[in-house]
């Protein structure tokens, strides 16, 4: 998990606000998925003429109920900290203030699209808006 870490802020920045994941949002992301694993399965399998259409649907629910058990831990530990200068999130990701173009938001998830166009997404937020207003603020407040 180490690799997963997000950096300590730069000397004489602090840490304004943290946005951890939320277990609830992660779980319903994980119901969308299903649903749409559980329709393309069994879509598939008309498709190919099986007469156990249904069977689509116990896999895809598998699928990504595995997928979900497996990823919880490194998912719900990651965490992005937003400084006066700076975003600072998981793996070593920094993403300077200034260096963002846009901030949007994607069901509970917010997205940062840099100015040379990175892509960086702050996962399975309680209230993905109103990071997305926290991050607003503070690149106004940096400029």
């Amino acid at each position: 998990m180490s690799g997963m870490a997000t950096p300590a802020p730069p000397e004489g920045e602090t840490v304004m606000t943290r946005f951890r994941p939320d277990r609830a949002a992660y779980v319903r992301a994980h119901g969308w998925m299903a649903a749409l694993a559980m329709a393309l399965g069994m879509g598939a399998l008309w498709v190919l003429g099986n007469p156990h259409v249904w069977t689509g649907a116990v896999g895809g629910l598998a699928a990504v109920a595995l997928r979900g058990v497996y990823m919880a831990s490194e998912e719900l530990a990651a965490h992005w900290d937003l400084t006066e200068n700076r975003l600072l999130g998981p793996g070593g990701r920094r993403v300077a203030l200034a260096g963002i173009a846009q901030v949007n938001v994607l069901g509970s998830a917010v997205q940062l699209v840099t100015k040379t166009g990175d892509k960086h997404l702050i996962k399975h937020q309680a209230d993905a808006e109103a990071a997305r207003r926290s991050i607003e603020a503070a690149r106004g407040a940096s400029r």
